[in-house]
């Protein structure tokens, strides 16, 4: 339940300010324009506070957070005093009109580049783009264990998440691309990884797997350094410098392989067979595992050998702080949100191609997840989550489908062509066409969201 009211928590805090600083602009650029702004909404539905300010404005936080609006004075919308008829939004020039609406996106844009920006400077923890045991493609290709990617085709990577962002793009294109890998001792190498021979079926949370990269991961033993006397291993006779060979009759080769199937075999509870080695002895036993505390993991109470020295150290050495000053943090911001925009569009692009699967599409329940994850893991992952989060609103909301601000703009720009506004029954078609492409896609969203709750 901790996770569950987390992630309400932090799914209201995310939206709300995405939400405010979206309607913000709407709000800022008419007021300039010279537009009276009737009401100013955070959320839908019944309202928890309202009150009405010295501009005449009403400000409005209403009870379900999933969008907000701002409301101007518009002779389409009911009657208005003649005195104040200059001040309607209808009557101002189209130029006018393109401006208060874009706006709003626009401001999510430029509130994700202040959020890298304030993400860089706070600093934010990644690991080296080194590579693990390479097989298939990337094998073929040349791509070896422990050597760094410090590019692909063009793009500088310092980091995996540099790697992934600038990977996932080229691979659902089936498009081959050039990766330069860094030796310690021999330097820089080219190498072409044919994402062409990617197989038709080919799934971007597969990228891994499918191209045959692999991230570098610390070598932990299966060797046990405690068994808690609390707990059910140690009941089952599990002690210290016992080694761990199979877990439910699957092979165990390092403790990445024991938490693993812990998690897979532990999950409902029922006792698993764990089989060690003492002193070169077999021994086996079932063991039910227990919840911690959250009540989310399963647990039989033992830990792993204390890594070497060399080991600690190498793995220091492979971590990553991207920790910058003010003057240097804004340009990294900037190249940050512009690649990914461009990444961003690209996947619309293949969606829209149907090259990319439907399953990237989320919904509130997985943006709630992800916003409780990143939020445990640190300010500087939930400003980085909030940053992707602004720029994919700012980008939705520009796309040219009816109901949403792209779609107004739309209308605006036909009118510049045109000379003249489009007609009303042309607008009411265009609404009844996007409340469909909106819902399927909300629906779409949600029943990815289930599907992943259960996976």
């Amino acid at each position: 339940m901790n996770e569950f009211f987390g992630s309400i928590l932090w799914l209201i805090i995310a939206l709300g300010v995405l939400i405010s600083f979206h309607e913000f602009g709407h709000f800022w650029v008419a007021r300039k324009c010279g537009v009276k702004v009737l009401r100013f909404a955070v959320g839908f539905g019944r309202p928890l506070w309202r009150r009405t300010g010295k501009d005449g404005t009403e400000y409005v936080i209403a009870a379900l957070p999933l969008g907000g609006y701002v409301k101007m004075l518009d002779e389409r919308e009911g009657d208005v005093d003649p005195a104040e008829a200059h001040m309607a939004f209808n009557r101002k020039p189209v130029w006018s009109r393109i401006a208060i609406v874009a706006a709003g996106p626009i401001f999510n844009l430029v509130l994700a580049v202040a959020v890298f920006w304030v993400m860089y400077m706070v600093g934010i923890a990644d690991m080296r783009a080194v590579l693990g045991e390479t097989t298939g493609l990337a094998a073929q290709a040349g791509l070896k264990a422990e050597n760094a990617i410090v590019a692909v085709d063009d793009r500088d990577i310092e980091t995996w998440s540099d790697a992934f962002q600038a990977l996932v793009i080229p691979a659902v294109e089936k498009r081959d691309v050039e990766i330069t890998q860094q030796h310690p001792q021999t330097g820089t190498s080219k190498h072409i990884l044919r994402f062409s021979q990617l197989p038709e079926d080919f799934r971007e949370v597969e990228l891994l797997d499918a191209s045959g990269l692999s991230v570098w991961r610390v070598p932990i033993s299966a060797e046990l350094s405690s068994a808690e006397e609390t707990m059910p291993a140690y009941a089952a006779g599990l002690r210290p410098g016992d080694v761990i060979t199979s877990i439910n009759d699957q092979t165990v080769n390092d403790w990445y392989d024991i938490t693993r199937l812990i998690a897979e075999h532990g999950q409902d509870l029922q006792p698993i067979k764990v089989t060690w080695q003492r002193a070169g002895a077999p021994m086996s036993a079932e063991i039910k595992p227990v919840l911690d505390d959250s009540g989310q993991r399963p647990l039989l109470g033992i830990r792993p050998a204390e890594l070497p020295e060399a080991v600690q150290e190498q793995y220091r050495s492979y971590q990553v702080v991207q920790h910058y000053g003010p003057l240097e943090a804004f340009p990294k911001a900037f190249t940050h949100t512009t690649r990914l925009i461009s990444d961003t569009l690209s996947m619309l692009k293949q969606l829209v191609l149907g090259r990319a699967s439907l399953d990237n599409l989320s919904g509130p329940i997985t943006i709630a997840r992800l916003a409780n994850d990143s939020a445990a893991l640190g300010v500087a992952r939930f400003l980085a989550f909030l940053g992707l989060i602004s720029l994919s609103l700012g980008i939705l909301n520009l796309l040219p489908v009816p109901l949403l601000d792209g779609g107004h703009l739309m209308y605006y720009f036909i009118e510049l062509l045109k000379g003249s506004p489009v007609s009303d029954n042309f607008q009411m078609a265009g609404q009844y066409v996007g409340v469909v492409l909106l819902a399927s896609l909300m629906g779409l969203a949600i029943f990815n969201d289930i599907l992943r709750l259960f996976a």
